[in-house]
């Protein structure tokens, strides 16, 4: 019988995308492993879900697991997700630049996590404080999206494909944040201590599982396939698929380093106001499931 492992989603986007080839081509269940997906569409509750237990494993950024840890959690991160940071910064039509953002309304996940953080960083390096911009607390990716196009946000923080979208019609670039910040890390994989100690076994096969969905999404012989695959889940247009699986296939895997994961908990420092000493990254991060995973799919 398949083991159930229930995973916990912020918003989805071409980055889920190997969690989409793996359903699709039925690797979790040669894993053993029954998956059972949430999207929240807001990191609060995706975030709670992972640490009451609703969910076992959860997809988010390094400093929701910096700040649960301080906060007196046990969750860790096992595993890198995506690249360094897949998210542009979007404006409205008739904006020059970012300093135009003053008084305006900028659509967040949240307003002191996550890719904010880096924004009002970015905000900072252009003139703008916090009292300059209205950060607007409004959820994943698609009720970002909504926003921009409702009228309700001047500009907002946005993954792929949602970004390409609103450009095509107009919208404007204002800034990508893997330019602006090219060696701070991208999203991670978290579980809770106690569960991963509890169920190695099942952790194990779920990352070798997404490697799998990895790999076959990197290989070019799969490229049509790959690419049928997308708009079952995404309303994306073939010209964006086709960039974003471009980059899967040039860009290594998604690594995260100690030296990354340092600059995610110097940010949570300043942002949060921490007074006592900063932790070091393995407090956060244990990698060695991964490469158990990676040892045992090597060894066939």
């Amino acid at each position: 019988m398949p083991r159930s492992i229930r995973l916990g989603l912020i918003s989805e986007g071409t980055n889920t995308w190997p969690l989409y080839v793996a359903q699709a081509r039925r690797l979790f269940d040669a894993r053993g492993l029954d998956l059972d997906i949430t999207v929240t569409g807001s990191s609060v509750a995706q975030q709670e879900g992972l640490l009451n237990g609703r969910f076992d494993i959860g997809f988010q950024q390094p400093d929701h697991i910096v700040r649960a840890v301080e906060h007196g959690s046990d969750i860790f991160i096992f595993m890198p997700h995506g690249h360094a940071p897949e998210v542009t910064l979007v404006g409205v039509p008739g904006l020059s630049g970012i300093r135009d953002l003053r008084g305006r309304v900028i659509a967040v996940d949240g307003a002191r996590t996550g890719f904010a953080l880096l924004l009002r960083r970015l905000l900072c390096e252009h003139g703008l404080s916090d009292a300059d911009v209205t950060l607007a607390e409004v959820g994943g990716s698609q009720e970002r999206f909504d926003a921009m196009t409702s009228g309700a946000a001047t500009a907002c923080l946005l993954n792929a494909p949602f970004d390409a979208k609103l450009v095509e019609n107009g919208y404007l670039s204002l800034a990508r944040m893997a330019e602006a910040f090219p060696t701070y890390p991208g999203s991670v994989m978290a579980a809770r201590r106690r569960w991963a100690e509890g169920q190695e076994e099942l952790l194990i096969a779920f990352i070798r599982a997404y490697e799998d969905a990895y790999d076959w999404l990197r290989d070019p012989q799969n490229r049509a396939d790959a690419l049928a695959v997308l708009p079952e889940r995404l309303a994306i247009a073939p010209r964006a698929a086709t960039g974003a699986l471009a980059k899967y296939a040039q860009r290594p895997k998604p690594r995260i380093r100690a030296e990354g994961l340092a600059q995610v908990i110097d940010l949570v420092w300043s942002a949060d106001g921490f007074t006592h000493d900063r932790g070091r990254p393995d407090k956060y991060m244990d990698l060695s499931y991964m490469e158990r995973a990676l040892a045992a799919s090597a060894n066939g």
